[in-house]
């Protein structure tokens, strides 16, 4: 009997020993997925849709669960245990909630287990994605711990005790292991080009924006040669990026176009006789009175020849002076401009042509109606270049005993590029 009743007295030392052991067990170093929580005195599940910027591609929605993270089409549910869908609850709580409504929980004095069970995300097609919960235990005076199946240190919650943390990590002043930032402290082996990226538990060194890794150095990345497309004129590379530059006479707009300057707005050299007319790449001077005898200016840009002068019998009655500007390589045929009377006579017929200026055939006059004529470029110019060219409307009347011309001097500036 006594040493039925000492054999009992030592195995019930044992039996307690072995629970107050096992009731001050808790981790402070955490496997991939889970963070050490000071408050709380345990490993935390890590949310890694809310930390990792775009963690899901593709158009997928990120669901958080313990451990990591799935990536599920936006049309997927949250299944509980019971397998009932639920609405959509954004990723960060979705797993938590499922998780917390399977699991149950109660608490003794001997001690007594409860296991929490992590949502499942329905994938199309009827297949599932199902992670482990951890283990909840509760012992005696409700000390808790939690046993993660991920988690396979554990040491007293003691303040003062000195704790083993992973490469990468350091004991802090709430004696749990953080992450040092080797690029913060200045302890990375990055090279002078590169950049420090910081990462839980170590760091990675990248080469910045405009430059890619060749071997082991950063050459910059010349963002010219990768298309041809990039500046509307000239693309040059610059350190770790590029630029866009136009010629003399424009400007570059949004950053890639070039747009002409209106050199007759700004800045010109022309005299106070003179009369500014921009083009697509510069300007020219022309005189504000081009009125040559006999004729005289009776208004702008027009000269007239006096009827009383004997000279003007054979001469064109009026010339209009007028200016237009065209781009190099322009498409054609393209119509560029049009000729039309200002005085309709009773009883009279209207021809147009083209006097002079087109020896080389690069126009056509195509008359549109009695009174009017467009002018038809039928070969592309290459500038710059001037063209002047005279457009004559005959007026004859119906038993010819009356005739008379105009002419309208058009000056083409054909700009040096295409834009």
């Amino acid at each position: 009997m006594m040493l039925k009743a000492l054999f009992l007295t030592m195995l019930t030392l044992a039996l307690v020993k072995s629970q107050d052991t096992e009731e001050t067990i808790t981790y402070t170093q955490c496997t991939d997925g889970y963070e050490w929580d000071p408050v709380r005195q345990q490993c935390k599940d890590i949310d890694e849709c809310d930390i990792v910027p775009d963690a899901c591609k593709g158009g997928m929605k990120c669901v958080n669960h313990y451990g990591g993270y799935l990536c599920l089409p936006k049309t997927a549910q949250i299944i509980v245990n019971n397998e009932q869908p639920q609405q959509e609850t954004p990723a960060a709580e979705g797993a938590g909630a499922a998780a917390n409504a399977a699991a149950t929980s109660s608490t003794g004095t001997g001690g007594v287990a409860a296991t929490g069970v992590a949502a499942s995300g329905v994938v199309p097609g009827g297949g599932f994605v199902a992670s482990a919960a951890a283990e909840v235990q509760t012992g005696r005076n409700n000390f808790v711990t939690r046993r993660n199946p991920a988690d396979p240190q554990r040491i007293p919650i003691n303040p003062s005790h000195r704790i083993q943390c992973a490469t990468g990590y350091e004991q802090s002043e709430h004696n749990v292991c953080q992450d040092i930032d080797e690029c913060t402290a200045g302890t990375h082996n990055c090279r002078a080009d590169q950049v420090c990226i910081n990462l839980r538990g170590s760091f990675a060194c990248q080469c910045p924006p405009g430059y890619q890794k060749r071997g082991e150095q950063c050459v910059d990345i010349d963002e010219c040669r990768t298309s041809s497309y990039l500046c509307q004129y000239q693309c040059v590379n610059e350190p770790g990026k590029f630029s866009c530059m136009c010629p003399q006479g424009y400007q570059v707009v949004r950053g890639r176009t070039c747009q002409d300057i209106n050199e007759c707005e700004t800045t010109n050299e022309c005299r106070e006789d003179e009369m500014c007319w921009n083009y697509h790449g510069g300007f020219r001077c022309y005189p504000r009175n081009p009125c040559q005898d006999p004729y005289v200016l009776t208004s702008e840009n027009r000269c007239v020849c006096p009827v009383s002068n004997a000279m003007c019998r054979e001469i064109p009655q009026s010339i209009v002076y007028k200016y237009m500007s065209i781009r190099s390589d322009r498409s054609v045929p393209s119509d560029i401009f049009q000729i039309q009377a200002t005085t309709i006579y009773a009883n009279t017929i209207n021809t147009f042509r083209i006097k002079s200026g087109n020896e080389n055939g690069e126009f056509y006059l195509r008359q549109t109606s009695p009174v009017s004529a467009m002018l038809v470029l039928v070969k592309s110019l290459s500038g710059p270049r001037e063209y002047i060219v005279d457009l004559e409307m005959v007026t004859v009347n119906s038993i010819g005993t009356f005739r008379t011309s105009s002419v309208l001097r058009l000056t083409i500036i054909v700009g040096p590029f295409s834009f």
